[in-house]
């Protein structure tokens, strides 16, 4: 066994936001939404170097010598090749930001960032003088005033200086922090000019510093490492577990610095004065022509509205034909399992089993677990008025749901204060399941109506992520749903169950176990996985195991692939496609078998290590023939996407999938959403029809209406 079938997790990331950047540069993409994509790949960028580079600099501190289980490469070499790759994408992406600029000019908008008129001149001279300066901080750096501290993200111009009257004289080094206290875009009057805040401090800098000649000036932002862990030792009784993590979320804020970027062409003495400040090599210290942050884009965007073409055209998640709006639902459940996929279909009606679990006098508790809600959370809300109803409700709030720390806390303070029992993950285990359990007496019947789900109850994400729930009165599931809270309880993982699979005890030997069973059929065998990541080395090479018996594998993956497809002797049988489009893949589906003992699962779980071995994680299976041949059928669909559907080559690079002549394309996101209306219509005849929508699904133009009900 040749095991030549890996790829490196950190480059393998690299690889998926460089599809994110391609959809920046397809022009079949509406205008501003390529911008959007843009800002997606500098915002991933952003938590990459944040987390995962923050914990290789940690790693190639304490342990320099050891080398990741795939790829065998040591921390410093990863980090090598990280830096190499991320210079190659950088001008890829200026050249996208600069041709969809240039195209925003037919609609009248430009981004000022060359030369200008007087007149324009006069107007941002006078605003500088009027609106920043009085409330800008400026700092020398000298012998008695060290460089201040440059906060993680902000954006910073760095100048240097020398005193008129003394041309040979020293020269000093200059910041000026462009903070949230100043609009990040400023508008000449009556026109579709602009220029953001940090360039326009960065052109009138010389007005700051009187008495100084400005030598070089530009713009710059530092990244610090973000990877904040729990210590054991903090798992102290004694101690409020909310107030640790506040701590820490503070802590975060102020740790090394692994990037610095650099906007337009700086100085090498600006450049030599921050990397030896902050200890940033050479490597790590990136220039770009673009902007350093596009979170100005929500500004620009108000701007825009109106021109339906340079967006996205609307489209509103559906209601599922499988649930009658006039009949109350838990009884719907208790009659037959309900499946619902996100965006096509609308949380709300998820969010409608919250609202009568709450006011039904049957209801004695709802238990449920929490890893990333909205801000304005209806599911927080019903959860609430449940308590206040006198329903016993159990919350488990994942206090350590990355850069949504704060959020979580807020939360969890609220559903305490109403009355709702809440607990935190375990001390070693992030708890990322997506369970709900409700529990009904009826007289002296007890059942359950049980929800497990791919994606977190997070009604703004629902419209943006691709997920699937799943709602049964099944008693087998509610009695393993009831296991697994009551285990979370008493600070405890789960050691068994009937029919969930549950991390970290219970979910990969069972994984492993189907895997090997698909291999005992050879040729005859399928196994078919759609997820968001694949890096565990367990799991990989019982794949290629399968491979290699010729079971024929397909897999999905939109991120993380650490598994090469496509080599002889090793993976030959498998096939890697990676969708990224409009709305974020993020449903979790693993189908075993072919015909009558296939059998069909959704999960929370990616196969990475974290989330099979240090997470409580479940994965259900789909009993309902029905919804496991729907669920079965839209895997099938993605795998014959040839618009968005990237296919990796055996070199571990991918491209898209190539059309066979005559082939109609397959946007596959936009065909569930076609079949979502069809099916709302169908289900609902027409009484009255507004804001008729045309989605133009590659060459078919599809009309579709929303039903007034």
């Amino acid at each position: 066994m040749s095991e030549k079938f890996y790829d490196n997790r950190e480059l393998s990331w690299l690889k998926f936001n460089e599809r994110v950047l391609e959809e920046a540069q397809d022009t079949e993409t509406p205008l501003f939404e390529r911008l959007r994509f843009v800002q997606i790949f500098c915002s991933n960028l952003d938590e990459f170097f944040m987390i995962r580079v923050g914990s290789l600099n940690d790693k190639l501190m304490f342990d320099p010598k050891d080398r990741e289980n795939k790829t065998n490469m040591t921390a410093k070499e990863q980090l090598t090749e990280i830096a190499v790759r991320v210079k190659e994408l950088l001008p890829v992406k200026d050249l996208a930001y600069a041709d969809i600029m240039n195209g925003m000019s037919a609609y009248g908008i430009q981004h000022l960032t060359g030369d200008i008129s007087p007149d324009e001149d006069a107007y941002l001279r006078a605003y500088f003088t009027k609106e920043i300066q009085p409330l800008l901080f400026t700092g020398v750096v000298d012998k008695k005033h060290p460089v201040p501290f440059l906060k993680n993200g902000e954006i910073y111009i760095g100048v240097t200086i020398r005193k008129k009257d003394d041309a040979a004289g020293k020269v000093t080094f200059g910041i000026l922090p462009a903070s949230e206290n100043f609009p990040r875009l400023i508008w000449l009057p009556g026109t579709g000019k602009f220029i953001l805040c940090e360039e326009l401090i960065s052109r009138y800098a010389g007005l700051v510093f009187k008495n100084f000649e400005m030598i070089s000036r530009c713009i710059f932002r530092v990244t610090r490492n973000a990877d904040i862990a729990m210590d054991e030792g903090l798992y102290d009784h004694d101690v409020d577990f909310r107030d640790i993590m506040s701590e820490l979320v503070k802590k975060r804020k102020k740790l090394q610095p692994v990037r610095v970027e650099f906007q337009g062409k700086p100085s090498a003495d600006i450049i030599e004065v921050i990397s030896k400040t902050l200890r940033v090599k050479e490597d790590f210290i990136f220039r770009q022509k673009s902007p350093l942050d596009l979170g100005f884009l929500s500004a620009l965007e108000r701007r825009l509205e109106k021109q339906s073409e340079l967006f996205f055209r609307p489209l509103t998640p559906q209601r599922s034909p499988d649930i009658d709006p006039k009949r109350p639902l838990i009884s719907q459940i208790q009659q037959r399992d309900i499946l619902l996929s996100y965006p096509y279909e609308n949380i709300n009606q998820f969010i409608r089993l919250l609202d009568e679990a709450a006011d039904n006098p049957d209801v004695v508790s709802i238990k449920i677990t929490l890893y990333r809600v909205a801000r304005d959370s209806k599911i927080i809300n019903a959860l609430i008025r449940a308590a206040e109803n006198g329903k016993d409700v159990l919350a488990l709030v994942e206090l350590r749901a990355r850069f949504d720390e704060e959020n979580n806390i807020g939360w969890s303070k609220q559903l305490e204060d109403a009355g709702v029992n809440v607990i935190y993950g375990l001390e070693e285990l992030k708890v990322h399941s997506k369970l709900l359990l409700i529990t009904v007496r009826n007289g002296d019947n007890i059942s359950y109506i049980t929800q497990v789900g791919t994606g977190n109850y997070n009604e703004r994400t629902s419209k943006l992520y691709t997920d699937l729930t799943m709602m049964t009165a099944d008693r087998d599931f509610g009695s393993d749903a009831s296991v697994v809270f009551n285990a979370l309880t008493v600070g405890n993982t789960v050691e068994s169950t009937n029919k969930l699979l549950v991390a970290p005890k219970g979910l990969k030997s069972r994984i492993v176990e189907m895997i090997d069973n698909e291999i005992t059929y050879g040729k005859d065998g399928y196994i078919g996985i759609k997820m968001n990541s694949l890096t565990d080395k367990d799991i990989i090479r019982k794949l290629a195991e399968a491979s290699r018996a010729g079971v024929k594998i397909d897999l999905v993956v939109r991120g993380i692939c650490c598994l090469v497809a496509g080599i002889e002797g090793d993976t030959e049988n498998i096939r890697v496609i990676s969708i990224v489009g409009r709305f974020l893949e993020h449903s979790r589906i693993y189908i075993f078998g072919k015909g009558d003992r296939r059998r069909v699962y959704i999960s929370s779980a990616d196969f990475m290590t974290r989330n099979t071995e240090r997470r409580v994680e479940v994965a259900a299976p789909i009993p309902d023939k029905r919804l496991a041949d729907r669920v079965a059928e839209m895997f099938e669909v993605m795998l014959r996407d040839n618009v968005k559907a990237r296919e990796q080559g055996k070199n571990g690079k991918y491209s898209h999938v190539v059309r066979e002549d005559g082939e109609e394309k397959l946007n596959s996101q936009l065909y569930f959403y076609e079949k979502a209306y069809e099916a709302a219509e169908a289900a609902a005849p027409v009484a009255s029809v507004e804001n008729a929508v045309t989605v133009k699904s590659n060459k078919v133009r599809v009309k579709i209406r929303r039903v007034k009900r």
